[in-house]
């Protein structure tokens, strides 16, 4: 599995399942989630092997129709990620507050690092 997939099962329960990579498709109803992968620090081996596990960095945001309903569903989405023991998931971020002036949306960024 990616790391993408990883997130993508973590926070399907969440918005009403509408989770998605990079950006959410046009006309796309509130609330909706987005991650990317932002980085993370690779782990090397002398001998030039790649590692079974890899760690990443991973930018989630939320988007809604109001304040509340994003800080709302921001808390929802760290419970989520925290709970994913499998993923020796670490909180790197505060939420922050987020507005898209296109979309008239509020939302939340977070930054979590995954281990898979």
């Amino acid at each position: 599995m990616t790391p993408e997939d990883h997130i993508d099962a973590v926070l399907q329960q969440l918005a009403g399942g509408r989770v998605f990579p990079d950006v959410a498709p046009l006309d796309t109803p509130t609330p909706y989630i987005t991650y990317q992968a932002v980085g993370g620090a690779p782990i090397n081996f002398l001998t030039g092997e790649r590692p079974a596990k890899q760690t990443h960095r991973m930018q989630v945001n939320c988007w809604a129709d109001s304040r509340t309903e994003a800080s709302e569903l921001g808390m929802l989405i760290e419970d989520a990620m925290r709970s994913a023991t499998h993923l020796q998931v670490e909180v790197l971020t505060g939420r922050a507050a987020n507005y898209d002036e296109e979309t008239n949306c509020r939302g939340t960024i977070q930054d979590f690092i995954i281990f898979c």
